[in-house]
């Protein structure tokens, strides 16, 4: 078949470029090898979200007291847990078939290949290949859990991402090497299910890439629940010989051995890079990520790249505003290149965690005056209401022009509020302009208007 525009991969950057590029008039078609909805849908991002809203569910159940109700004793079944988190992901997939039929997108099962003179190979399951031919090829094949040296995976004792949301049964002891969002997801999750959880973090602080305040509040709000957490130490070796896990564990004060049953590697993701065609069709790699530019050129004309194959946040919503902007430019639009300073990060772990633009480290690094305004939400009446009174709400303005620089909340529901801040930065608001915007009452989201009034020394609430 020959078409406008082959996708090869169906995540949330293939998918959503795929309908994009259908409702610009564009014959389309997508390739997939497992299934649609990429990682995303099926091991990542909403499976993950549904174990841990049994996680919270449970959390409630325990402490119904706080709140006037008495509960008997609550159980884990652990198997439904995973069954249901199974179940939303089968669902959301279906979805994106609909989708697919709808938009009148050719569905292409099996591993996809770029090939020169702007072919496409597909490998059946079954071995058989076709070729199939595009004006313009977009690849999107997502990325893997990274794999440490020291932490080669199996499967079994040594997990990554993937079999961790499909465990057979609720282990007892867990040790988690990185604290990015993966890492503290399932810490979280795990541990409120009633697992001892360890984290161990190369970096001096945990969800390394947030502001250090924000880090400070989350190791707090980890030891409160008994989680237990070693910054600036490293994984050395797991001995798995034996019916659990041996992890020889470097710290500061020396090596230290540490018990568990399960050891789950969450160091980050890598871009599935390889047999894909890439080298022989003479498209450029650096540093495992496909060289663009900013409309998702690669180095051979007619063949793009998105998401978490190119250099960006490797997060489900860039790739699906990349993919959206790269098809738009294909079909002759002229979009607009994207702001990846102005992509929000969320973490949903409890406390959630949501932050866009300039930690505050990073804004003096880039020699701007700050006025910083902050606001705890043991300060807020919906908090306190809500029963959820860790965390803040920080901004950060420049001091000069009064330029909302970034925004780090640290709270209950705080992913939410995260893109009042994203729209507030696209449309260049100053501090003084979200201080006159009434916010309602009560509500989370009036400590941002806090916030932005501590900045100015206008704050009503402390």
């Amino acid at each position: 078949m020959n078409y406008d525009v082959i996708i090869i991969g169906s995540g949330p950057g293939g998918y959503v470029a795929a309908i994009r590029a259908s409702q610009l008039g564009l014959k389309t078609a997508i390739v997939e090898r497992e299934s649609l909805g990429g990682i995303c849908l099926n091991w990542g991002c909403i499976p993950t979200k549904a174990l841990l809203k049994s996680a919270q569910v449970f959390d409630y159940i325990n402490h119904s007291a706080d709140y006037g109700i008495t509960t008997a004793g609550a159980d884990v079944d652990f198997a439904a847990v995973i069954k249901r988190s199974r179940g939303v992901a089968d669902g959301m997939s279906k979805g994106v078939q609909f989708l697919m039929k709808k938009n009148k997108i050719d569905v292409i099962m099996g591993t996809g290949k770029v090939k020169p003179g702007n072919k496409v190979e597909v490998k059946g399951a079954d071995g058989s290949t076709q070729e199939h031919t595009a004006k313009n090829i977009i690849v999107a094949t997502g990325g893997r859990s990274k794999e440490l040296p020291s932490v080669k995976q199996d499967g079994k004792k040594i997990i990554g991402y993937r079999q961790a949301m499909v465990l057979p049964e609720l282990p007892k002891s867990m040790l988690v090497v990185g604290s990015g969002a993966i890492g503290v997801e399932f810490a979280y999750f795990y541990a409120t299910m009633g697992t001892k959880v360890t984290v161990v973090e190369f970096l001096d602080n945990i969800v390394p890439v947030e502001d250090e305040d924000i880090s400070k509040q989350l190791l707090r709000s980890f030891k409160k629940v008994g989680i237990e957490v070693m910054t600036s130490s490293s994984v050395e070796s797991v001995d798995t010989s034996g019916s659990g896990c041996k992890v020889q564990v470097k710290t500061a004060a020396g090596m230290q051995t540490i018990e568990c049953d399960i050891v789950l590697s969450a160091a980050g993701v890598v871009a599935n890079l390889e047999n894909i065609g890439l080298e022989e069709t003479g498209i450029k790699t650096e540093k495992g990520k496909v060289v663009v530019d900013e409309f998702y050129n690669t180095s051979v004309k007619g063949y793009y790249a998105i998401g978490d194959i190119v250099s960006g946040q490797a997060l489900a919503h860039v790739a699906s505003a990349e993919g959206i902007i790269c098809v738009e430019k294909i079909a002759g639009q002229n979009p607009e290149p994207l702001d990846y300073n102005n992509i929000p990060g969320c973490t949903y772990c409890t406390p959630e965690i949501a932050s866009v633009g300039y930690t505050e480290k990073a804004a003096r690094a880039a020699g701007y005056e700050l006025k910083i305004g902050k606001f705890p939400f043991s300060a807020s009446g919906k908090a306190s209401a809500a029963g959820a009174k860790d965390g803040f709400v920080k901004l950060v303005f420049d001091a000069k022009y009064g330029e909302l620089l970034g925004a780090h909340m640290i709270g209950f529901n705080v992913t939410e509020m995260i893109a009042e801040i994203v729209v507030a930065r696209k449309l260049e608001t100053t501090g003084h302009e979200i201080i006159k915007s009434v916010h309602p009452h009560p509500t989370m989201s009036e400590a941002i208007m806090e916030a932005a009034a501590d900045a100015y020394g206008e704050v009503i609430h402390l």
